[in-house]
């Protein structure tokens, strides 16, 4: 391993089989096909079970922050659950955002999601590639809108961070929080790897299971936030994504689970 990376190298007297792996989503938010290809492959049983969840703000909640969504011109997601949460406050506040309001997509997908809500064919979007950082070009070209960024209690500094480098104009409204998820129902469960994704669902694994204690399950983390999350919790980060050779978590997992179940690869 070379010595500039900040990736864990992997602990071969953890190298146990794996046959069953717990990811701490829900099936929809991760490439769910991916990962039942790998179930299927391997002969592994992959379960899903979000270990966080969100609750929307109510609107007495809402009208504390005192926002008047009217007066934006741009509203900027960086999730379906953004999507959600947004037009469900505009729906009880009966408030219809005009025909002119822009909107600015972390990624395509996030983008089509919108035409739940919308007419998509006669809005102005814009979408980015995966990440906080491909709108940036895009917000660059739009400075003199005012933009709204719906999120909740808990989350990533990029954004609010860029536009007020940047001198924009834009509100930040909490319109969800991030809770635990009662997980009461695994405690006699056990899981050969857990995946996590986020910080919160290593959080939500200690408010479950105060007493946890890692022993021989392997864990996965996605995203350097989630591992610090992981070592700062003096739990052992076994498998780490996206790296050079895996970029997705299903990548990072099958490498893995090569070495730990002892899979010749054919040349």
């Amino acid at each position: 391993m070379q010595e500039n990376s900040t990736h864990t190298p992997i602990d071969t007297t953890r190298l146990n089989k794996v046959g069953s792996i717990l990811v701490t989503q829900s099936a929809q938010e991760t490439t769910n096909v991916a990962y039942l290809e790998l179930a299927r492959k391997y002969d592994i049983k992959i379960d899903f079970r979000p270990f966080i969840e969100t609750e929307p703000l109510s609107l007495q909640e809402f009208r504390k922050q005192k926002i008047n969504l009217l007066d934006y011109t741009a509203v900027i997601f960086t999730s379906k659950k953004a999507i959600d949460h947004f037009f469900t406050l505009c729906k009880s506040s009966r408030v219809e955002m005009p025909a002119e309001t822009k909107y600015f997509c972390v990624s395509e997908q996030t983008a089509n999601y919108l035409q739940k809500f919308i007419v998509i064919r006669k809005r102005k979007i814009f979408s980015g590639e995966k990440t906080a950082a491909d709108l940036f070009p895009l917000i660059k070209k739009h400075k003199n809108e005012k933009y709204l960024f719906p999120c909740s209690h808990v989350r990533k500094d990029e954004i609010p961070e860029f536009l007020t480098k940047n001198e924009y104009k834009f509100a930040e409204m909490i319109l969800y929080k991030t809770v635990s998820s009662d997980l009461s129902d695994l405690a006699n469960v056990n899981y050969d790897v857990l995946v996590f994704y986020s910080p919160s669902g290593i959080q939500s694994l200690f408010e479950n299971f105060p007493d946890f204690k890692q022993n021989n399950t392997r864990i996965a983390a996605f995203g350097p936030t989630t591992a610090a999350a992981v070592r700062n919790a003096n739990l052992i980060l076994d498998i780490e994504a996206p790296l050079p050779n895996a970029p997705s978590m299903t990548g990072a997992l099958e490498a893995y689970i090569k070495l730990a179940n002892d899979i010749k690869v054919e040349n």
